[in-house]
């Protein structure tokens, strides 16, 4: 208050400093004007009292009443427009200075709606990547998990043929040997009919190398029957690691996506929270502004008021 107090004129530098100051043209002093000659009274007959004959002609004595000066009325101060202003040049001044507000605020409105759009056109934008992302990963797995099992099931034909072509190998040799067998038979048939001393010699012979002959058939049947077993274990452990594999990459591939839409969830709230916070930013910004703007207003206006008061009831200057 005592700032407005000491930045609100006084009367006196209103009389000082905002009344105009007019040059007085003056006269030479030995002409006599009109506004310097004595004032004129205005007598008023009232009575006449007697009349006489002269030698210049009729005299008569007429008494008069009281002298009334004609006094002019004081002149009003007329004011300099620049320095006073009327109520409609005020509310002129107001209603300007509230279409400019008006203005500012559309304008930060249109800011604002232009930043909001923005926001949702990436909001969009990043949905359509995630979408997407999503799509491609997809079909990028499928396409994997694909090529995995045309993979494995190349792998299962081909142990399955080269177990085939071994099955049918064993069983040549088998018929081989079953032949030789009967050969053999056929022979010592035929040796014994010709021969009996020889007979039990050769038997004992073909009988030990029958015997070795089984032995080795024994082992060469062990051994394909172990290597059957084998080759079947490997074929099951590798199974097993391809879809332990699937598994593995399936699960992998579920963490990335999970994670990924983790981001973009947590990204989606930051921006959503960044939005909220700057949104409530610019509206306190806006209601400190208008708030500013409408006290600055009021003071104005009660200052010209003021002003307009001290100089209606401001006596004249010059009495």
């Amino acid at each position: 208050m005592a700032d407005l107090a000491a930045k609100i004129p006084t009367s006196v530098d209103l009389h000082r400093t905002q009344i105009p100051i007019t040059k007085v043209k003056t006269k030479p002093r030995g002409i006599q004007t009109i506004a310097n000659q004595p004032k004129r009274v205005q007598f008023v007959t009232t009575e006449v009292r007697c009349q006489e004959k002269t030698r210049g002609g009729l005299r008569y004595e007429v008494i008069l009443g009281e002298a009334e000066p004609k006094v002019q009325p004081p002149k009003k101060q007329q004011l300099s427009p620049k320095n006073s202003m009327s109520v409609q040049d005020i509310e002129e001044k107001l209603k300007a200075a509230e279409e400019r507000r008006q203005l500012l605020e559309s304008n930060k409105m249109a800011a604002l709606s232009a930043k909001m759009s923005k926001i949702e056109e990436a909001n969009r934008k990043r949905d359509e990547y995630n979408n997407q992302f999503i799509t491609t990963t997809k079909e990028a797995l499928d396409q994997k998990m694909g090529q995995h099992v045309e993979k494995r099931e190349a792998i299962i034909t081909d142990l399955k043929s080269k177990m085939k072509d071994h099955i049918e190998n064993v069983e040549k040799t088998r018929l081989t040997l079953e032949q030789q067998t009967d050969e053999v038979r056929t022979a010592i048939e035929d040796k014994l009919k010709t021969a009996s001393q020889q007979r039990d010699d050769n038997i004992k012979k073909m009988l030990e190398r029958l015997k070795e002959h089984e032995e080795q058939v024994q082992k060469v049947r062990e051994q394909n029957t172990q290597r059957l077993q084998q080759l079947d274990a490997a074929i099951q452990e590798k199974l097993g690691q391809a879809r332990t594999r699937k598994e593995q990459i399936e699960q992998e591939q579920r963490e990335k996506l999970r994670n990924h839409l983790n981001k973009s969830m947590e990204v989606k709230q930051f921006v959503e929270e960044t939005v909220k916070a700057r949104i409530s930013g610019v509206a306190a910004f806006i209601e400190d502004k208008l708030a500013t703007a409408l006290l600055k207003r009021e003071e104005q206006i009660r200052r010209k008021s003021d002003i307009a008061k001290k100089y209606v009831n401001m006596p004249p200057p010059f009495p």
